[in-house]
């Protein structure tokens, strides 16, 4: 199992769903759990490779591209379980099709890029009185970009782009300027650098009091106002799908990589009180979980 941080709610979504179809550590289950670290390329590659020697059956890869970019460069027969969230497998070239991907990756697939002209279209209804959508973005989520500028222009709304770029993103001065005050709202395109940096992210977005939307639940959990996509635990139990085909004889050119079909829309009431700001009943009547 490779994955770029400490195992979190997605890690042991996956493990509680092994569990639940029949595997148990020390009787017909064995986890190796390996951390990579992509400002350190070369040791990651040789800890994939270690766990390649230890003859796994399956590699889980969550998290970053840089993880399936190494778990792909350390083997191309152990099969390779995929969650991809925040980047493209298809357009990157990790698999062929997705309903045929060919070599030995696998896995569940979230396109960013369709769901981001709904969160636009969310936003716009819980602040309907805004006067221009700030998207921060950054090379990891261009395209992400690209088609939120497309949908602005549909639903005719000012939207200003504001590119991160030179980790680790200074937040506090990309915003300057920008304020809830003046009916500015905030929308976060899907990285994995945005993703870690989740609670600082949250904070600055309330001290600018701008309110915000991003792909996934735990930035509502850090504080951020909304955020609609699919569920990442949900994600992971069907990667422990995967993972139980595999060890069941399954083979991979029986394997197309899956896409969720199922989104939530989590509203955090703590913040919206915190910004001034009243959730209209009809986004409440839409919430899969509200946060009082």
């Amino acid at each position: 199992m490779l994955q770029p941080t400490r195992p979190g709610p997605g890690y042991r979504a996956f493990v509680a769903q092994l569990h639940a179809l029949g595997y148990e550590e020390g009787r017909n289950l064995q986890i190796d759990y390996v951390e990579l670290d992509s400002a350190d390329p070369d040791r990651s590659l040789a800890m994939a490779a270690g766990l390649v020697g230890r003859r796994v059956d399956a590699i889980r890869a969550g998290g970053t591209e840089f993880v399936l970019k190494t778990a792909v460069a350390a083997t191309k027969t152990v099969p390779i379980v995929m969650v991809a969230s925040d980047y493209d497998p298809l357009t990157l070239g990790y698999v062929a099709s997705l309903a045929r991907p060919g070599g030995n990756v696998t896995g569940v697939f979230l396109q960013q890029v369709e769901l981001t002209p709904k969160r636009l279209d969310l936003l716009t209804q819980t602040v309907p009185d805004l006067a221009r959508v700030v998207v921060l973005w950054d090379r990891y989520s261009a395209d992400q970009f690209a088609a939120a500028r497309e949908a602005a222009r549909s639903l005719k709304i000012q939207l200003d782009g504001i590119e991160c770029a030179n980790p680790p993103y200074d937040y506090d001065r990309v915003l300057a300027g920008v304020d809830g005050g003046h009916r500015d709202v905030l929308l976060l395109m899907t990285s994995p650098l945005f993703m870690e940096d989740r609670q600082r992210l949250a904070a600055v977005a309330l001290d600018h009091r701008l309110p915000s939307m991003f792909a996934v639940r735990p930035w509502v959990d850090a504080g951020g106002l909304l955020s609609y996509g699919a569920s990442l635990t949900g994600m992971n139990r069907l990667a422990a799908d995967y993972i139980d085909r595999i060890a069941k004889g399954a083979k991979r050119a029986d394997l197309p990589v899956q896409q969720p079909t199922r989104f939530e829309l989590v509203v955090n009431l703590k913040t919206a009180a915190a910004l001034g700001l009243t959730i209209p009943p009809s986004i409440l009547a839409r919430a899969d979980e509200v946060i009082e």
